[in-house]
């Protein structure tokens, strides 16, 4: 390796630039996106062979392409910077493998040695070079925001994704995504008479534009496209279905829009363990009748049947037991009923999490806390409470002017004494001694017994009716004693 951070101590401890799995120098290349670590960098050549003289030059966003030294032969190591060929003029980038690692990367993309496609390497670039080249990277994000603009402007379905100055400033190039072709012959003379600049347009697919722009996917992880694969191969549903996965989309597919990457990575895998198991339209015939399949634990080695009749109920089975059952149907015999093959089945004891040194649970936050209904009923029982207290004809304040009268319908007085007592002493000093005094004595006395013992009467219509014809009966008896005792 190129950086010297990356070495071993005497002791053979390595030394390390303390970032966490990334080159901190950037000189190993092993910080970068796309990089690749050189393991023949520490091997010698044999005798009287010149060393390989083409080497991959790293650009903006993990963009790569192989260029040669040329006749003069220049003293290049993974880092350095250098300025290659351009079209037009040149370019600046950093060379990020070299050695005979090379031969093996270009093999693996189907590129040839003497391809037209491998250019030059002009020099080392200097500090003039690189001053022009952060420059021009500086006018990027003004370059591709004022590039939307026009875009939208024009009314032109494209999404327009980054933007890449060469080296010397003279060119760039727009990275664009459409779902159609788009007619920008009219954007490219607006776009070179805004930034007096060459315009190259290149279209690129959806998840070319993950892999450059990067990011964090679903794992916690950078996206594999930005930083390891390199190749982009296709991706069907099929794929989830043997993996036992819900085709739910929004859980399969990734920042790019299309189905993930990894789905591929553990298919064959899948595929292995699924050589093992029966398909499932195979129908299991039992004694008990036919039974259908449900679903299956691949690694488990676990299948569920249900009988065609009795569906609510679900039978687990090994995989030895239904390839038993149908090695049986095959001979033209029945297999046993299926509890008797799930009563076989021994289960294993899960060890839980155990609070040995006072720790906590692991799972005490899964359980949905319960609905605090106690301290609502009660203080709904107050409430109720204190309107009953305040609506309690016994609770409320006696007025001291408010006389003691008998009210008509026999309503109960609200004292808290006995009315018919307070009538009694009343109706004694106030009655005259010629009326009729026993009868009414009697008579509101035992009115006065009803309503100290708590009896209360109905104001319905009936009662009101049985009430005044009782008080004119007591008038016209008091009259005629009265005409009596006038006469005698």
């Amino acid at each position: 390796m190129g950086c010297s951070s990356c070495s071993t101590n005497k002791s053979g401890v390595p030394k390390g630039c303390k970032s966490n799995g990334n080159c901190g120098t950037g000189s190993c290349g092993s910080g970068n996106k796309l990089a690749v670590f050189d393991w023949l960098s520490n091997m010698t050549l044999p005798t009287g062979e010149a060393p390989f003289n083409i080497y991959e030059v790293r650009f903006k966003n993990g963009r790569k392409h192989f260029y040669k030294s040329g006749e003069k032969k220049l003293s290049i190591s993974m880092g350095d910077i250098v300025a290659v060929e351009g079209n037009p003029g040149h370019d600046i980038g950093v060379v990020s493998l070299a050695g005979e690692l090379v031969k093996v990367q270009m093999k693996k993309r189907k590129v040839a040695l003497d391809s037209p496609d491998v250019k030059k390497i002009y020099r080392k670039a200097t500090q003039k070079d690189i001053d022009v080249w952060n420059t021009a990277r500086d006018r990027e994000l003004e370059t591709q925001r004022k590039g939307r603009e026009i875009i939208s402007r024009l009314g032109l379905k494209m999404k327009l994704s980054d933007v890449e100055f060469q080296g010397d400033g003279n060119k760039a190039t727009f990275y664009y995504t459409a779902d159609d072709r788009v007619d920008f012959r009219q954007l490219i003379r607006d776009l070179a008479s805004a930034f007096s600049i060459r315009v190259e347009m290149k279209q690129v697919g959806m998840r070319q534009e993950a892999a450059r722009l990067g990011g964090i996917g679903s794992c916690g992880r950078e996206l594999c496209c930005s930083t390891w694969l390199t190749d982009f191969r296709k991706v069907n549903t099929a794929a989830a279905r043997y993996q036992q996965l819900s085709l739910n989309p929004l859980k399969l597919a990734g920042q790019c829009g299309k189905l993930k990457c990894c789905l591929n990575f553990e298919l064959d895998s899948y595929l292995d363990a699924l050589s093992h198991f029966p398909k499932q339209d195979v129908v299991l015939k039992t004694e008990k009748g036919d039974a259908i399949f449900v679903k299956m634990d691949i690694f488990k080695k676990l299948i569920w049947y249900t009988y065609k009749e009795e569906k609510f109920k679900w039978y687990k089975l090994s995989l030895e037991q239904v390839t038993e059952i149908i090695d049986l149907n095959e001979n033209d015999e029945l297999g046993s009923p299926l509890e008797d093959y799930e009563a076989e089945i021994a289960e294993e004891t899960k060890i839980d999490f155990e609070n040995v040194v006072g720790q906590d649970s692991l799972t005490r936050f899964d359980t949905p806390k319960k609905p605090k209904r106690n301290r609502n009923r009660n203080r709904k029982r107050n409430a109720n409470q204190k309107k009953s207290g305040n609506n309690n004809p016994s609770n409320k304040k006696k007025n001291p002017n408010q006389k003691n009268t008998p009210k008509q319908g026999g309503q109960n007085n609200k004292s808290n004494k006995p009315s018919g007592q307070n009538q009694n002493k009343k109706n004694t000093n106030k009655q005259n001694p010629k009326q009729g005094q026993g009868q009414k004595q009697n008579q509101k006395q035992n009115q006065g017994q009803k309503q100290g013992q708590g009896q209360k009467q109905n104001s319905s219509p009936s009662n009101k009716k049985q009430n005044n014809q009782r008080r004119n009966k007591r008038r016209n008896s008091g009259n005629n004693n009265n005409a009596q005792k006038n006469k005698q």
